[in-house]
């Protein structure tokens, strides 16, 4: 939820291919969190509760099983998240890791890819883009699609 990214990606520079051994060492780390967040949520989250979305997350990664939440306590925790209201587009430090991305923006690889504000693009086309983060849909966490309704039976 935090990162965007799938749990293997072979297509990630060495070190990333695993998400979780990737992630594991910047989940502890108040500072060092904001640099596995996607950066196409583009602030549109509330700090403290991505924060804690972290802390549960390096729970969950525990390598003692014993040490891991159980589901009920996963829920628990994750329940009051979306009603936080402090967004990371509002503070000093997201504005900040902003103009640092925009900074190295349209940078070329080797490969032609063009990696622009965080986000890798072909030919000037995002790899992946999220719907739009505007109203009830802002957060990850208020995206249900909708249920199919059942169909008549006819007699």
């Amino acid at each position: 939820m935090l990162t965007g990214r799938r749990s293997m990606d072979k297509n990630r520079p060495n070190g990333e291919h695993n998400l979780v051994e990737w992630a594991r060492p910047h989940l502890g780390d108040k500072r060092r969190f904001f640099r596995i967040l996607d950066p196409r949520l583009e602030g549109h989250f509330s700090i403290k509760g991505a924060l804690k979305a972290a802390q549960l997350a390096a729970q969950c990664l525990s390598r003692d099983p014993k040490a891991r939440p159980r589901m009920s306590e996963v829920v628990e925790t994750l329940k009051p998240l979306p009603n936080l209201n402090d967004m990371a587009s509002s503070s000093y430090y997201f504005q900040t890791m902003q103009s640092d991305r925009s900074r190295s923006s349209n940078i070329t690889a080797k490969n032609g890819i063009r990696v622009q504000a965080g986000f890798v693009t072909r030919n000037g086309q995002p790899k992946r883009s999220l719907s739009s983060l505007n109203g009830p849909q802002a957060s990850p966490f208020h995206q249900h699609p909708p249920s199919p309704k059942p169909k008549a039976k006819e007699p």
